[in-house]
Formats: C-alpha cells, sequence, structure tokens
C-alpha cells in the first residue's frame, strides 16, 4: 500500500473541498498530514534543516494562496503539493544555494514491502548508497526519492517534476543503471 493512498478515497477529496471553502479545521488537517513528506523531500532535495523548514513553511503558505485554484486531475492532493515544494527548491538552488547535506538523512517514510529494486538497496551500507546516489544527476536523484523514498507513481513523479511519464522512467532506468555500474566497480 503506497504512502498516501488516502488521496484515492473521498476523504482527502471532501478534506480539500472544505479547506477551499475556507474551514480551518481542514486547512489544518491537510497540513498534518502532509508535513512529514513535504519537510522529508525538502530536507533531501536541499540538504539543509534550516532551509528545508523555510521551504515546508513556503509550501504550505503557497497552497493557501493558490489552494482556491486546485483542480482535481489525474494526480493526487499530494502530488500538486509536493509541486508547490519541488518549484520552491529550484528557486532556492537558482538563487545561489547549493545543496550541502548535514546531519542525518531522514529515514525511508514509508513501509511498503521492498521490491527487488528496492531490496537490492537495503542490501548495501545505508551511507555509502547515499554516496552513490549523490554522484547521479540532480533529476536521477529526484526520481529516485520520489520513488523510492516517497512511493509516488511515474506519473506522479513527472507531475511534480513538470516532465513526461516517460522522462520520468528513463531517468529512473539510467539511474538504476549508473548505480548498478558504480557498485560493480566500487
Amino acid at each position: 500500500m503506497r504512502g498516501d493512498a488516502e488521496e484515492a478515497g473521498p476523504d482527502v477529496r471532501r478534506l480539500v473541498e472544505r479547506a477551499q471553502a475556507g474551514d480551518r479545521a481542514a486547512i489544518e488537517e491537510l497540513y498534518r498530514t502532509h508535513f512529514d513528506r513535504i519537510y522529508g523531500y525538502l530536507r533531501l532535495s536541499v540538504g539543509s534543516q534550516h532551509d528545508a523548514e523555510d521551504l515546508t513553511n513556503q509550501t504550505f503558505i503557497r497552497m493557501l494562496e493558490s489552494l482556491d485554484r486546485f483542480v482535481w486531475r489525474k494526480v493526487p492532493f499530494s502530488a500538486w503539493l509536493f509541486r508547490i515544494a519541488h518549484n520552491l527548491a529550484i528557486d532556492h538552488f537558482r538563487a545561489g544555494r547549493r545543496w550541502q547535506p548535514e546531519g542525518d538523512v531522514p529515514e525511508r517514510i514509508s513501509d511498503v514491502s521492498p521490491s527487488a529494486e528496492e531490496a537490492a538497496f537495503h542490501t548495501i551500507d545505508r551511507e555509502r548508497m547515499l554516496g552513490l546516489i549523490r554522484g547521479l544527476s540532480r533529476d536521477q536523484q529526484q526520481v529516485l526519492t520520489l520513488r523510492y523514498v516517497f512511493d509516488f507513481t511515474n506519473g506522479e513523479a513527472a507531475a511534480i517534476l513538470g516532465k513526461t511519464e516517460n522522462a520520468v522512467k528513463q531517468l529512473q532506468h539510467r539511474a538504476i543503471g549508473s548505480l548498478q555500474q558504480r557498485l560493480v566497480h566500487a
């Protein structure tokens, strides 16, 4: 079961509709429901706890500012929210800030039973794997993070990153191939 499986149900839809109507309790519930995942994504993306906290707050401010324009489409509400966070992270880097990892990277968010690829990731020392992943292109890192840490589908990752689903599949395939090559030569 995916981490945001509730997105498919009518509860999230009703919650968003209530929030769009100005229901403060619904807005607070959307915040509580999505805060940890948005913060975790931004923490992995920008590498700084302080910047991730700041960008997480900005994400929810933008959510409030644009919630009335949210329209249900093929992707869940959480993908729309992650898209806001992704755009803020991109702006963060364009402003001249660079990714500087600090401290421990958050653990895997989901409790999904691992696929064969994920099982391979878990057999390798975590720090070594993080080092190998940091050697990938930024796009490849983003795709792996969205797919394997936050359990988004290819389509949802594509919507968040502003890419086609095929581009996400290619990035994922190349990233995994690159990781396999690095593991063989390491």
